[in-house]
């Protein structure tokens, strides 16, 4: 289910699901998204603060559901990542969201929610920089921008080495849904009624500050549920602010090999999504290809 393409004039909503929202920081992008010519409305309670969470969970999870009711807003930007999106998911009304599908847009703890959503409804919602925590900085660069502009029309992107340099784990070429996100929310979906669904898909991965006995731990986790086996391939998106602080250690790269060594799928590593700039925004849910021999990812739009 593909959401509605925007259109200069439209709405957006900003809300906060997960971690607690420096005003400062949310304003600064608002220009961005006037320049694309879009209209914001904030959630009532974006600046709520609740410990550790954007405010109470019933709040939070009242935002969400008034902008996905409310015909006006065409597209929900959450204003940032951090902790929190989890205490939600058994209490979203897919129903309402199958009723008024709409552009979700968010990555890291919005992991647990692109899962949930997609798995529930079928919508295909988009893996992209947030902007009280990435656009705000002076390196949010002109392709991480661009990329929005996929909003605006069904765009067919391509992943080449034109964007960075990929490293082959396992040749071979596969096609089918992307889905997945931040490495340690997918591990929490496990025994969940979230689970993450691999089956013939290809599974996308990223997190930052996971050192590598920490990734090693989660992939032997996804390992022995099953969901490297059923994976048609695996994207290896970024992995920021891995270096290990245990010594000795193995790096990334050994982790990697020792997980993919018998693959027998493709699996490619280097992409820039996630934690970094640029950040290459993906619509998840779509169909896609990866290919060792071309060393590209090729993703269906996510809007019509």
């Amino acid at each position: 289910m593909l959401p509605n393409r925007l259109k200069p004039g439209d709405t957006i909503g900003i809300t906060a699901p997960a971690s607690p929202v420096e005003k400062e920081k949310l304003e600064q992008s608002f220009a961005f998204f006037e320049n694309l010519g879009l209209k914001i409305k904030l959630g009532e309670h974006v600046y709520d603060q609740y410990g550790y969470l954007a405010g109470k969970d019933t709040n939070r999870l009242t935002d969400f559901h008034q902008m996905i009711a409310d015909r006006n807003i065409k597209a929900i930007i959450f204003a940032r990542g951090g902790y929190g999106t989890g205490r939600l998911v058994d209490k979203i009304d897919m129903e309402l969201i199958k009723k008024y599908p709409k552009i979700i847009w968010g990555y890291s703890d919005i992991t647990f929610l692109h899962t949930a959503i997609h798995q529930a409804t079928g919508l295909v919602t988009f893996h992209g920089p947030m902007p009280a925590s990435d656009m705000i900085k002076k390196d949010f660069d002109t392709l991480s921008a661009q990329l929005f502009k996929q909003l605006f029309g069904p765009t067919n992107l391509i992943y080449s080495e034109s964007v960075s340099p990929l490293t082959i784990y396992r040749e071979g070429e596969a096609t089918g849904k992307i889905v997945g996100g931040n490495l340690s929310l997918l591990v929490q979906t496990l025994g969940t009624p979230y689970e993450i669904c691999t089956k013939n898909k290809l599974l996308f991965i990223e997190d930052i500050g996971e050192e590598p006995y920490r990734v090693d731990g989660m992939m032997n986790q996804l390992r022995l549920a099953g969901k490297l086996k059923d994976a048609a391939g695996i994207v290896i998106g970024d992995f920021a602010e891995a270096e290990p602080n245990v010594h000795p250690s193995l790096s990334l790269e050994e982790v990697w090999k020792h997980y993919f060594r018998n693959y027998k799928k493709p699996v490619l590593a280097g992409f820039r999504i996630g934690h970094c700039f640029p950040h290459f925004s993906v619509p998840l849910g779509v169909k896609a290809t990866l290919s060792s021999r071309t060393k590209t990812l090729q993703l269906s739009p996510g809007v019509y």
